[in-house]
């Protein structure tokens, strides 16, 4: 029978304490993190009494430490059966290294290469494996409930995975020496069998458990196996191995006692359901007869229906950021063939190019392998991110939904293979639509089968009784998880498993919408959230799929229009921006010089930041050159709010800023009035031999009145930097407006489905007071 306890080591108790005191952790916490709900064993432990094996090595892994190190273990010659002798041992230890050398090659067939999908050929394993990491306690959440969760969300986020925001990463390898029998979770595609294949040549190669003869499975091929012959034992497929190596029966027994094998399963969740039980079955019982060898299994998330005994559970965890950039780097030198120099090259600039604000949906996809290959495959053709991203979101669902179980011939339940493709994007658009409009980024699991129900309800399917779609219901929900498409976030609480998937299927329940009648009505409701900023993403995306994307941007004009279109002051101040473009030289367009100088006019009143995002957005000239009349205003409106900043914190560091802020007379040549009375200022100005205190004494006593005085000749030379008074009603409707329209000029660069001409009419009506109440401009 297998020792079912352990105890630690006079030694052992000793590197334990230490460990313990590093952590400055409390023995209720580590019970907590063990998953104890007293800390009895935790006392024990530290005291040297038994207790249950798998909490020992459970305890060991928290501290860091190596549980044999720790354990106080009997001699090996007492371990072995039937009183065996040394020599005995010897005769084993002989054998194991005689059928590693006899199997060294067929392992290299089966595990030295693997397959990524869209490339033609096998990749050598070492040329992409990266190392894997793995989430330290996966059950912490568990018990959450949906306020919890709703609560947890950082106000900026970009994952829905909270097990993988929040938890310990951990080296797999560890887990592996560690944990004599394991259980890898994964999502589709993030390497459990990329990551079983290495233990494997490892092994192999006897750089990891060389003292054990590595057997690698495929379950779905076992299963095949015994279907066909009828005997579904896991002992007769691993003997069978053993002795196409020339070992004998009474061998094999005795290497399966003595615990000389490492079983490697891959693939628990692509066993047929017919098999499923039976196998699930005999692995429990040939894992507990031959409790002494070494067991890893591989499965998804959301497919591990049983528990094995005596087996711990770890998660595959999502790549982090160095992850992903030596992922890139293998697969643009290794997979693409690319020179070493190009292939460093590229993956400079992806890295550099995720990091921008605009591919932030990406950074959240690329954590899988399996889409981290897909993104990599886009990037190699244009060195560069698509534009229009929506076509990328489609692709990673169709990989997720269809595409990689189709590929490695894997079949899932008969009610969700009836479904069509075109009905599974429909289901999940349906639920993501609804959840996103409730503004619920998590759901309970009665929610999401009733809207399941409702979904099927409307199918053509044989049967339509409500017990029966309820079943099915439970049954599509778990094959949505097993894609990869919903997570449980706790227990019976769910949530989409990238939040770009949500968003993505949200905008396109409205874009598949059945008539023009319906698609009309569906766009008012969208624009109707305009000014809320969580549904920013959903414009784009829907702007980016329709079809004729025009009735949507003419919605959303009219709205931004009549935000402004009825107060006096606001129209006299775009009427003012207006004029103001049109005073300018520039051959920039004229509506790109509007947002221009809004944004340079609002900067205070909005707490905007002082870049050209939007003008560029308009107009991507202004990128390489500024005419002067452009620089010249820049350069006043930056000295006049360095002046305004001394107001309050008059440093010696902002009053040299000042200095480099006001122009030089070669600017100001053009400018005879402006250049005099700058430069009356300017001598105005204490010099910085004066001494810092002196300096803050000058800006105590004059600075209100000098930079009133520069706003004063910037007002009349340059006709910006007006003081428009606005209150905070209308500073609350300008911000709505600025960012609408900033959209809106978004929507119109996501899409390819309108003329250029169509285009421009748009644009050239923007920002503009509203014709009818045109107010003549005159100065302020």
């Amino acid at each position: 029978m297998a020792r079912r306890s352990l105890k630690a080591s006079t030694v052992g108790i000793e590197k334990a304490k230490r460990a313990f005191k590093v952590r400055e952790w409390t023995q209720e916490y580590l019970a907590s993190e063990v998953g104890l709900e007293t800390r009895q064993s935790i006392w024990k432990f530290f005291t040297g009494k038994p207790i249950e094996r798998q909490n020992f090595m459970e305890i060991c892994f928290q501290l860091g430490l190596d549980w044999q190190d720790i354990a106080q273990l009997p001699d090996q010659r007492l371990l072995t059966e039937n009183n065996q002798t040394w020599e005995n041992c010897q005769d084993v230890e002989s054998l194991v290294q005689m059928l590693r050398s006899h199997r060294s090659d067929k392992i290299q067939s089966q595990c030295a290469t693997t397959r990524l999908l869209d490339i033609p050929q096998p990749i050598q394993l070492e040329e992409i494996y990266v190392d894997t990491n793995i989430l330290n306690n996966i059950t912490s959440r568990r018990w959450l409930d949906i306020l919890d969760l709703q609560e947890s969300i950082p106000e900026e986020f970009d994952c829905f995975d909270f097990n993988q925001l929040y938890q310990e990463r951990v080296s797999a390898i560890q887990a592996v020496i560690t944990y004599p029998k394991l259980m890898v979770l994964g999502k589709p595609g993030s390497g459990k069998t990329t990551f079983l294949k290495y233990i494997t040549m490892q092994c192999n190669q006897g750089k990891l458990l060389s003292d054990r003869i590595p057997i690698f499975i495929r379950l779905r091929n076992f299963a095949e196996d015994a279907r066909e012959t009828g005997k579904y034992s896991l002992l007769n497929y691993i003997s069978q191995e053993l002795t196409d190596c020339g070992a004998s029966d009474p061998e094999i027994q005795a290497l399966l006692i003595d615990g000389k094998i490492l079983v490697l399963l891959d693939g628990l969740d692509e066993i047929p359901e017919d098999d499923n039980q039976t196998i699930i079955s005999k692995i429990a019982i040939f894992a507990e007869k031959y409790y002494k060898n070494q067991f890893i299994i591989t499965c998804r998330i959301g497919s591990q229906q049983y528990r094995f005994e005596e087996f711990s559970d770890v998660e595959i965890a999502d790549f982090d950021s160095s992850q992903i950039e030596a992922f890139v780097q293998n697969w643009f030198i290794n997979v693409s063939n690319n020179s070493l120099e190009k292939g460093q090259a590229l993956t400079c600039q992806f890295v550099e190019k995720l990091q921008l604000l605009e591919n932030k949906q990406i950074r959240e996809l690329v954590v899988t392998p399996l889409l981290l290959n897909l993104v990599c495959c886009v990037f190699q053709g244009r060195s560069d991110f698509p534009v229009r991203k929506v076509e990328l979101y489609k692709q990673g669902l169709d990989i997720l939904l269809n595409r990689w179980d189709k590929v490695r011939n894997i079949k899932r339940n008969e009610i969700y293979l009836r479904l069509s493709l075109p009905q599974k994007f429909g289901l999940l658009s349906q639920i993501a639509a609804i959840t996103f409009k409730q503004g619920h980024y998590f759901f309970t699991q009665s929610n999401v089968q009733q809207y399941i129900t409702d979904y099927l309800c409307n199918l053509p399917i044989d049967q339509t009784e409500p017990e029966v779609l309820q079943l099915n219901s439970e049954v599509v929900l778990k094959l949505l998880e097993t894609n990869g498409l919903l997570i449980e976030q706790a227990r019976g609480i769910y949530s989409f498993s990238h939040i770009v998937f949500q968003e993505y299927l949200t905008a396109k329940n409205i874009v598949t919408s059945p008539n023009p009648q319906i698609l009309e009505k569906k766009l008012i409701e969208l624009v109707s959230h305009l000014r809320e900023p969580r549904w920013r993403k959903i414009f784009l995306l829907t702007a980016g799929m329709l079809d004729d994307p025009i009735c949507l941007l003419q919605f959303m004009k009219q709205d931004i229009d009549q935000l402004v279109a009825f107060d006096k002051q606001l129209q006299k101040f775009f009427n003012w921006v207006n004029h103001k473009s049109l005073s300018v030289q520039s051959t920039h367009k004229r509506v790109a010089i509007r947002a221009f100088y809004l944004t340079l006019e609002l900067l205070d009143d909005l707490n905007l930041t002082n870049d050209l995002a939007f003008s560029l957005g308009i107009d991507l000239r202004l990128t390489n050159n500024l005419t002067p009349d452009l620089a010249l205003d820049i350069a006043l409106q930056c000295a006049l709010q360095l002046s305004l900043a001394l107001l309050h914190e008059p440093s010696l560091d902002r009053i040299l800023a000042l200095s480099f802020a006001l122009p030089d007379d070669r600017t100001l040549a053009c400018n005879p009035e402006l250049q005099h009375s700058l430069q009356k200022l300017k001598e105005q100005l204490p010099t910085p031999v004066q001494g810092k205190e002196k300096l803050k004494e000058w800006w105590n006593a004059n600075g209100q009145t000098w930079a009133n005085e520069l706003r004063l000749v910037i007002v009349r030379c340059r006709n910006i930097g007006h003081q428009w008074q606005f209150s905070e009603q209308h500073k609350e409707v300008l911000k709505q407006y600025y960012t609408a329209n900033q959209l809106l000029v978004d929507c119109l660069n996501s899409t390819c489905k309108i003329t250029p001409t169509l285009t421009e009419n748009i644009l050239a009506t923007l920002l503009l007071p509203t014709p009818k109440r045109l107010i003549r401009y005159s100065s302020i």
